[in-house]
């Protein structure tokens, strides 16, 4: 979608206060929603806008969390609630490991039965705000500038998919939504070039308070204020909810009848649920268009438990979050060097020696390619057919790296080398959600 700035739409700087207590906003003013959406410069403290009422909490609650739905989202809610109320393919010719031009037609797909066309990669947004899962646990100008920068980088080099969600940065202290900041990012672009061709997918907390198809479009309502936009490309079901799900989904059917959205899919989502949600649409007339669930290499569940077959089966994209593994594909952690905060639980010194084969070869192969090792596990997602990944980027350079993935392939027998080599490591814990 290539959204215009109107001549109205304009950027308002505010100060408060003063002295060490002023502190300056910038007001984006919606054409759509006539609403602020307030987003500090200086100082860590988020001030909350009229239009975002209450923001859920960031998904790192859902880790650790593995029988109960309810403890999962309720506790995680309750942290946010706590803080608001405080306050057989060809051997390609080796290319160069950095993306140097825009990403063709080509690699260009559809979102499953839907018209909305997108990058065969994504770029996730979880990070971009965000201070209970990363950032070290702090957000400032100088990470912001470097989202910026991944955003901005990512547009230039093809890379138009963008995934958040209303959850996506609202933590604890310091936290700016990510819909927000990616609200400012597109906005700042419009201003800069005139226009801003990207399809945004955001994504609906299933919050058990929460009940029926109103409670989809009041949160999808509160998400297109957030991002100053009047409809999203895709519009999806974060994780399933412990009740009313058909609610949902009719919800979802109605956000398309209403022109809110383009396409809708879910997230997280079993073999069952999606076949379920896939009807239940289907009577409508509406495709279901995906399903985001954890998948990389060293991640395979959405093959074993026939969630990816039935995708194909279906025509329904599968979007995959975490297909780096959270950074551990790329090669930088040893067991030595293990990832720090909550990922170092996952990936302890001794899973790390078990990989060490695996990132070995991965290495290996991308060294005939000129590619990464990042490269690499990227492409190998995306030859599995019906793919589209969507790893984090932090700054510019990573979204450089990721769309470098694209207009190569890795050949069938490398394929399947890297899936036997990652057999050998055994279970690798994945989120909770996905056993619901």
């Amino acid at each position: 979608m290539v959204y215009n700035l109107p001549e109205k739409d304009r950027i308002i700087k505010t100060t408060y206060g003063k002295g060490k207590d002023e502190k300056t906003v910038i007001n984006l003013k919606s054409s759509v929603h006539q609403s602020p959406a307030w987003i500090p410069l200086k100082k860590k403290q988020y001030e909350k806008s009229e239009v975002s009422q209450f923001i859920p909490p960031s998904p790192c609650v859902l880790v650790g969390f593995s029988l109960s739905a309810m403890a999962l989202q309720v506790i995680g809610t309750g942290l946010s609630l706590l803080r608001y109320r405080k306050d057989l393919r060809p051997r390609a010719v080796a290319s160069s490991s950095e993306a140097s031009t825009i990403t063709r037609e080509e690699d260009k797909v559809k979102l499953g039965g839907s018209d909305v066309k997108v990058s065969k990669l994504g770029i996730g947004a979880w990070s971009w705000g965000d201070t209970t899962y990363w950032n070290d646990f702090e957000w400032d100008d100088r990470k912001l500038k470097a989202a910026k920068g991944a955003f901005d980088t990512s547009l230039d080099l093809g890379l138009n998919f963008i995934d958040t969600a209303e959850v996506y940065g609202a933590g604890i202290s310091g936290a700016i939504n990510s819909e927000t900041l990616l609200g400012r990012f597109i906005k700042e672009r419009q201003q800069e070039k005139g226009s801003c061709e990207v399809s945004i997918a955001t994504k609906f907390a299933a919050l058990p308070w929460r009940f029926g198809r109103g409670s989809v479009l009041s949160a999808l309502k509160n998400s297109l204020s957030r991002l100053g936009l009047s409809s999203v490309d895709l519009y999806q079901l974060h994780w399933p909810g412990i009740w009313g799900n058909e609610g949902y989904i009719d919800g979802l059917g109605d956000a398309v009848e209403q022109g809110l959205v383009k396409a809708v899919g879910v997230s997280n989502y079993s073999e069952k649920r999606l076949r379920d949600a896939y009807t239940q649409l289907k009577k409508r007339g509406i495709p279901l268009a995906s399903n985001q669930v954890n998948y990389s290499l060293v991640y395979r569940n959405p093959e074993e438990n026939g969630v990816k077959a039935a995708c194909d089966e279906l025509g329904i994209t599968l979007i995959a979050y975490s297909p780096i593994s959270q950074g551990v594909l790329t090669g930088k952690y040893t067991p030595e060097n293990p990832p720090t905060g909550p990922r170092g639980r996952i990936y302890t010194p001794a899973l790390l020696t078990k990989m060490q084969p695996l990132l070995n070869r991965i290495k290996e192969i991308g060294e005939n390619y000129n590619k990464t090792n990042t490269q690499v596990v990227l492409n190998w997602l995306i030859c599995q057919g019906n793919v589209i990944p969507i790893p984090g980027a932090k700054n510019a350079e990573q979204a450089s790296e990721f769309a470098g993935a694209l207009g190569w392939s890795l050949t069938d027998t490398e394929i399947e080398e890297l899936r036997s080599l990652a057999s050998e490591i055994g279970t690798i814990i994945g989120f909770p959600v996905e056993r619901l």
